[in-house]
């Protein structure tokens, strides 16, 4: 299995954000930090200013009569109570002319300083600050005060600052990593569901996508060939109808598990998408190496899956295509492996195919017929045949059947062994199934108002497995039938005896409401699906219609089936209609096994409803041809 490739170039991105978001984080720090500082100067030196300010306006009026009185050493004393003022150094007391009066100096070794411009003024290098304030009368008073506790506090809130910003910076860088690992994370876990299929952790259709695209660049540059294999699980929706979506899933996880087991290393298996499955091979050399991957996977799905107390067998239907002989881009050489996984089950499924060019055509016929199909009842395309059924103890034709035919404009007169699959896979069938059920019982109802189906027992409409499903079925009959003003008694509704086996319960349940109607049933093709004889015996049915392909080994090979079938029939007090009759020999067999009613080309073959009614005119006796030979 192919690991999931990781993704560089988001990781990158996310890196380069993280870095980004930590260094505009780091810038921000730096920038808040400088402008604290530089705010918390503006304040300490805005403090020291107002606090020479006060002291120069108590000082200002005293020291200003001392001066007057010439009194030096009453001054002093006025000055000396700076001392109990940490930040003042210095006070210098000026006469009117400028000489220096009398001063206060906390240390003896201060110098006297001259007298400087008034205000306030800093000298940062020398570490002081000085204010000259004007004294009443004349004079000025000079106080000085040391840089050193502002500057010890500035460095103290630097350091506080510096500390809550190294500390926001940490939290940051926690946040930025943590929100990484959860953006990682989320990239990853993002990476999966686009990647892998959740159900089997087999890589999905995008990944397949991209590994096919990578796996045709390198076989162009190596010149080599890859081959693709593409399954379908056979009959997957029994699984999921009938034990429910989680046992589907259980059983897709097993499968996968033994597709990787039998697989080489080297070769990529996807998912991509219900019960499909690709396998990718490369390099492959030829067709032949493609069959053999084939066969193996077809080998190791061929033993039960153990499932909750259920022993299930599953098989596939394999597709092959191989590039670049079948195509030249992975869209292509995926629709061709489609083409012949679809040519494998119509061949009868459990098996493979490998691409031809006639599969694409009958591919395109297909599509072409769908189309024209959805356009037939429109254009009126769709007409009727009827079959008689003749009695074989008197000769006399004692029921019909209607059988679709469709001459279509476009592909000309078409097979319903061609076209009623097509229907069917499509879902058209309900659509057809309606209007044949309507133009069949009110062709009878015309019959029935000339007195033509007086020796008639019923008029016979095949049901498919999408009308059986359909929950309006009874509504639509009932509708019908009041419509038409066809005797209820008259209209035979058949069902395929592996429709009637695919859900008993409902089916027995439809079929009683159909009984209950007065509507007669037949089981269609019997002999070819898987009921038995307790189920059998609980239907509220009328008739069986043994299948032609029992009635074509008449006499031979088929003698023991169709008497075991015709004695079972009677023992449930149930009438026996054989279909494909052909030949005067299998009329005398089926005659000799007490077989009732027959029904084939020897006696006469579909034809139109205008031709019918001339046959039912003749009252045509065909007991020369049901007589047993002498």
């Amino acid at each position: 299995m192919m690991a999931s490739p990781a993704l560089p170039s988001a990781k990158m991105r996310g890196d380069r954000v993280a870095r980004f978001n930590l260094l505009a984080a780091t810038a921000l720090l730096m920038c808040t930090s400088v402008l604290l500082v530089l705010f918390q100067l503006y304040t300490l030196r805005g403090a020291l200013e107002r606090t020479l300010e006060i002291h120069a306006a108590m000082l200002a009026s005293p020291v200003a009569e001392a001066m007057r009185r010439g009194d030096r050493l009453g001054v002093e004393q006025l000055l000396a109570p700076l001392a109990a003022a940490p930040a003042i150094d210095q006070a210098l007391a000026y006469s009117p002319y400028g000489q220096p009066f009398a001063r206060f100096a906390r240390s003896g070794s201060d110098s006297v300083q001259a007298a400087s411009a008034y205000g306030m003024h800093v000298a940062w290098r020398d570490g002081h600050a000085s204010l000259l304030a004007r004294l009443p009368g004349g004079g000025a008073l000079l106080l000085r005060a040391g840089l050193a506790p502002l500057y010890g506090s500035l460095i103290q809130s630097a350091a506080w600052t510096a500390l809550v910003s190294l500390f926001a910076f940490c939290v940051a860088v926690l946040m930025v990593h943590r929100t990484r690992r959860a953006a990682q994370q989320a990239e990853n876990h993002l990476h999966y569901l686009a990647h892998v299929d959740s159900v089997t952790e087999l890589p999905n259709r995008h990944e397949f996508n991209e590994a096919m695209a990578y796996a045709l660049a390198r076989a162009d540059r190596q010149d080599s060939s890859v081959g693709l294999l593409l399954l379908d699980l056979d009959n997957f929706k029994i699984v999921n109808d009938t034990l429910g979506h989680h046992c589907g899933d259980h059983l897709l996880k097993l499968v996968a598990r033994r597709l990787v087991s039998v697989l080489r290393t080297t070769d990529v298996i996807c998912r991509i998408g219900g019960d499909e499955f690709v396998v990718i091979v490369e390099p492959a050399d030829d067709a032949s190496e493609m069959v053999c991957v084939a066969r193996k996977i077809l080998a190791v799905l061929a033993e039960p899956f153990a499932l909750d107390g259920h022993q299930l067998h599953v098989s596939a239907s394999i597709g092959v295509s191989l590039y670049p002989f079948d195509a030249r881009d992975v869209a292509t050489l995926t629709r061709n492996a489609d083409t012949a996984m679809y040519h494998a089950k119509h061949q009868g499924k459990n098996r493979y195919a490998v691409f031809k060019a006639d599969m694409e055509l009958r591919a395109q016929r297909r599509l072409r017929m769908e189309a024209n199909l959805r356009r037939a009842l429109q254009d009126g395309e769709l007409y009727l045949h009827y079959q008689p059924q003749i009695d074989l103890r008197s000769g006399r034709i004692v029921g019909v059947e209607a059988l679709l035919r469709w001459n279509c404009r476009e592909m000309g007169a078409m097979s319903p062994a061609e076209f009623i699959p097509v229907a069917e896979e499509s879902g058209v069938i309900v659509e057809l199934g309606r209007w044949v059920l309507h133009t069949a019982c009110r062709q009878a109802a015309t019959w029935c108002k000339a007195g033509l189906l007086d020796s008639l027992e019923h008029v016979a409409v095949n049901l498919s497995a999408s009308q059986v499903r359909e929950p309006g079925l009874m509504d639509d009959i009932r509708a019908i039938l009041h419509e038409t003003q066809l005797p209820r008694g008259l209209l035979e509704l058949e069902i395929t005896e592996g429709v009637m086996m695919d859900d008993v319960p409902a089916n027995l349940e439809l079929m009683r409401r159909l009984q209950e109607t007065g509507i007669h049933l037949s089981i269609d093709d019997f002999g070819t699906g898987y009921s038995s004889m307790s189920y059998l015996k609980r239907l509220p049915i009328d008739q069986l219609k043994i299948d032609r392909s029992f009635v074509h080994d008449l006499p031979g090979e088929g003698e023991a089936i169709v008497t075991a079938i015709i004695a079972m029939a009677h023992s449930l007090k149930l009438k026996v209609v054989a279909e494909g009759v052909e030949t005067m020999q299998q009329v005398e067999f089926l005659r000799r096994a007490g077989c009732d009613n027959v029904q084939g080309f020897y006696f006469a073959r579909p034809m139109t409803a205008a031709q019918l009614t001339a046959l039912l005119l003749e009252r045509r006796d065909w007991s020369s041809r049901t007589a047993l030979a002498v």
